[in-house]
């Protein structure tokens, strides 16, 4: 019972740091991006900073009087409040337009890959494999017949234009889950919000003891990048590019920033913009509009969480699958020609995907674009701040592996 009361309480924290954050994206910023606790970062957050700060506590001798994942939270509260600082003094935005085009271009790429490769894999079309890593996946299996039907669906939908194909897809997916008994209604439609486990429990007397500065310092590395690789993406598929640059890019900025904070409170993991509000964009989502329907429709599910639990995810793999189509045709602005920009550009495709990381694939980017330049003796031509930022990357394989 206790494990489900917590269940719960990280699920309504979840709704309630995402509404926030994306209708400050919304409201401030007018841009159609979501925002969420990160996948990648609520995996570093449980499975690496936690059991890393137990054991510090444990060498010290005080494990008994703090709790390991309530000074993680302090931690992330840290990470947020140094996000909000960055942005006001337009650091950050320094960082998104300094960006060369060439990466820009291929982050977009690489995110279009990304989501494909997480929606081939939630339809289990794709597969781990021991020996080649991955391998195509058994269509004898029910999830992926059906995966595979929507995915038919969605694309007959977006050829014949119809408005609405990638959500109409979505649900046509989940009724025949229902019809065929692979998706089991919901007992409950509505279900009140806990969230006394997890709310306000940040333990700040336990972070000042610990330090961890490490921990802070991966909680906001990965999320700056990995939210200025997804406004790169998803600006570039929307069009909102102006000369390379992208506009109120401080405000979109700031919704990832208070949301880490109102996760930190509500007790969930760092905020980060969301890869698949490119589904949105590719529906037609072009202004602040469509964050603010999506948090309307997060802090709702606060309350209908028996009936948001029950759509598979075979269901949106086909939606994932197809968005990933829309976001590729940026490879066509890469000039694949000057080798001083498609093989940094390359790389930082190749690199999201397979490390699962849009941070990664930023990294690697920035790290081999200045030093490409240098080759052609175009080093001039390379701000200063991509040279700072590719030594800071480096630095960070190095000692943060």
């Amino acid at each position: 019972m206790q494990g489900w009361i917590k269940k719960t309480a990280v699920t309504a924290a979840t709704c309630i740091a995402a509404a926030v954050a994306t209708l400050v994206m919304g409201f401030l910023a007018n841009y159609p991006i979501a925002l969420a606790p990160g996948m990648g970062l609520n995996a570093y957050f449980a499975y690496t900073a936690v059991p890393y700060i137990s054991k510090q506590l444990e060498q010290m001798g005080i494990a008994g009087k703090h709790t390991p994942w309530q000074i993680a939270l302090a931690a992330v509260f840290v990470s947020g409040v140094v996000f909000l600082i960055l942005t006001i003094l337009k650091i950050r935005k320094k960082i998104v337009n300094g960006i060369p085009d060439a990466i820009k271009h291929a982050t977009a790429v690489g995110i279009g890959l990304f989501i494909a490769f997480i929606g081939l894999k939630s339809a289990g079309i794709i597969v781990s494999n021991e020996s080649t890593f991955v391998t195509l996946g058994k269509f004898s299996k029910p999830e992926t017949i059906l995966a595979v039907v929507g995915l038919v669906i969605t694309s007959l939908l977006l050829i014949r234009k119809i408005k609405g194909a990638i959500l109409l897809g979505i649900l046509a997916t989940t009724i025949l889950g229902i019809i065929t008994g692979m998706v089991d209604l919901p007992k409950q439609i509505f279900s009140m919000p806990q969230m006394s486990a997890t709310a306000f429990k940040m333990d700040f007397a336990g972070l000042l003891k610990v330090g961890i500065l490490d921990v802070i310092f991966v909680f906001l590395f990965v999320d700056m990048f990995d939210t200025i690789g997804t406004l790169i993406g998803i600006g570039e598929q929307g069009g909102f590019m102006k000369d390379g640059k992208l506009p109120r890019v401080s405000r979109a900025l700031t919704a990832d920033a208070v949301g880490t904070i109102a996760g930190s409170f509500t007790g969930t993991s760092t905020v980060t913009s969301y890869i698949e509000s490119a589904a949105g964009v590719a529906e037609g989502g072009r202004t602040g509009l469509t964050s603010v329907f999506v948090g309307f429709f997060f802090i709702v599910a606060l309350f209908l969480t028996p009936i948001v639990a029950i759509i598979p995810a075979f269901a949106t793999a086909p939606a994932l699958i197809l968005v990933g189509i829309f976001m590729a045709k940026n490879i066509l602005k890469i000039n694949w020609d000057d080798f001083s920009e498609s093989i940094p550009g390359f790389l930082t495709v190749i690199t999201i995907p397979l490390t699962y990381s849009i941070a990664n694939g930023l990294a690697i980017g920035f790290i081999m674009y200045p030093l490409m330049k240098i080759f052609k003796g175009e080093a001039k031509k390379v701000s200063l701040l991509v040279y700072v930022l590719a030594i800071l990357f480096v630095a960070r394989f190095i000692f943060l592996a």
